[in-house]
C-alpha cells in the first residue's frame, strides 16, 4: 500500500491590523483580520521535513503589517489582491496565494448632529468580509478570483411573511401561518466574474458592496415572503441584477425563530403581538443564486 500526499497549504491566520490614515485632520480606520494560505511545490517539506521553500508564516505576518502601512488604506479586496501578488512575485514554487480578510467597521461620532473626524464607534451589525485567490497559470499568468461578503447582518420584519402549504406528516405540529415574524443572521458572498488582477485592483469595491447590501435589504423588506427559501433566491437575483459583474451569491440563512405565546391561561388573547424569541433549534436555509452564465474556472467556495 502506498501512501501519498494530497492536497496541502499553509499560512499565517487573524492577523489583526488596524491602519489609520490621517488626512488634514480627518482620520480613517481600516481595521482588518487577515489570513494568508499559500499552495505550491512543498512536497518535500511534508515528505522529508526539508524547510528550503518555507517562508515561515511569521514573515507571512510582518508582510501584513508591513503592506498595511506602505500602501495607502485600501478596500479589503484590493488589499487581498496586493498581497498575494506579492507572495507569488517573491516566491517561484507557490503556486496559489489565497487571503481571507474580515473587515470590522466603524462609525464616526456625531457630536452636535456632526460626524466627529477622529471619534469613532464600533459599528457591531456587521462584519464586511472577502476572499482573494490568485493562481499562477502554467504559461506564468496569474489568474484571480475575489468574492466580497458580510456576515453577522441580523435583519426582521414583523409582517409580509407567511408559511402554508407544507407537507403534514405523523409528526407534524406546526400550525400554519399567514401573518408571522420573518427574523434571520445574514452570511452572504458574492463572487466577481473578472479574473484579470488589474482591473480587479482597479474596481470600486466599496461601492460595490454599498449596492450590494442596499439591494439585498431592500429586497428582504419588500418583498412579499412564501418561505424564506424564496425571499433568499429573490435577495441573490436582485443583487445581481444591479451589478452585472456580480455572477455568483451564496446565503446561509438561519431561521431565527419567534414563536406566539399562548396566554389563554391567563385569560388573555394574544393577537399577534407577544413573542418567544427561540435560539435553537432552527431552520438553516442555505443556497447559491448564479447568473447563468456565471465563469467558474476553478473558484473554490468558502465553507458555508
Amino acid at each position: 500500500m502506498k501512501i501519498q500526499l494530497g492536497e496541502n497549504r499553509y499560512g499565517k491566520a487573524e492577523n489583526r491590523v488596524v491602519r489609520i490614515t490621517r488626512k488634514q485632520g480627518t482620520h480613517h480606520i481600516l481595521d482588518l483580520n487577515v489570513s494568508v494560505q499559500l499552495s505550491g511545490d512543498f512536497d518535500d517539506t511534508h515528505l522529508n521535513g526539508s524547510n528550503a521553500k518555507v517562508l515561515p508564516t511569521d514573515t507571512q505576518k510582518n508582510t501584513v503589517f508591513a503592506f498595511a502601512q506602505k500602501f495607502p488604506a485600501m478596500e479589503p479586496e484590493a488589499f487581498g489582491l496586493t498581497l498575494c501578488e506579492h507572495f507569488l512575485d517573491s516566491q517561484s514554487h507557490v503556486t496559489r496565494a489565497e487571503v481571507r480578510l474580515e473587515q470590522y467597521v466603524w462609525d464616526r461620532i456625531l457630536v452636535d448632529g456632526k460626524p466627529h473626524p477622529r471619534a469613532f464607534q464600533k459599528n457591531t451589525t456587521l462584519t464586511r468580509t472577502a476572499r482573494v485567490v490568485v493562481d499562477r497559470t502554467p504559461n506564468g499568468s496569474k489568474e484571480a478570483f475575489v468574492s466580497s461578503g458580510v456576515e453577522d447582518l441580523v435583519i426582521l420584519k414583523t409582517s409580509d411573511s407567511e408559511f402554508t402549504g407544507f407537507i403534514k406528516d405523523h409528526y407534524t405540529t406546526l400550525p400554519e401561518a399567514t401573518d408571522r415574524i420573518m427574523a434571520t443572521q445574514v452570511t452572504a458572498k458574492w463572487r466577481h466574474d473578472s479574473h484579470d488582477v488589474q482591473s480587479l485592483k482597479k474596481k470600486d469595491f466599496a461601492k460595490s458592496f454599498t449596492v450590494a447590501t442596499e439591494r439585498m435589504l431592500a429586497t428582504f423588506a419588500k418583498h412579499y415572503s412564501l418561505s424564506l427559501q424564496q425571499t433568499l433566491f429573490e435577495m441573490g437575483k436582485e443583487m445581481i441584477t444591479q451589478q452585472p459583474d456580480i455572477c455568483s451569491v451564496r446565503m446561509s440563512l438561519p431561521n431565527k425563530h419567534h414563536f406566539l405565546v399562548d396566554l389563554s391561561p391567563f385569560g388573555q388573547e394574544n393577537k399577534n403581538e407577544v413573542f418567544i424569541a427561540a435560539d435553537r433549534p432552527y431552520g438553516l436555509i442555505e443556497a447559491v443564486v448564479n447568473r447563468d452564465d456565471a465563469p467558474d474556472a476553478g473558484f473554490i467556495w468558502p465553507a458555508w
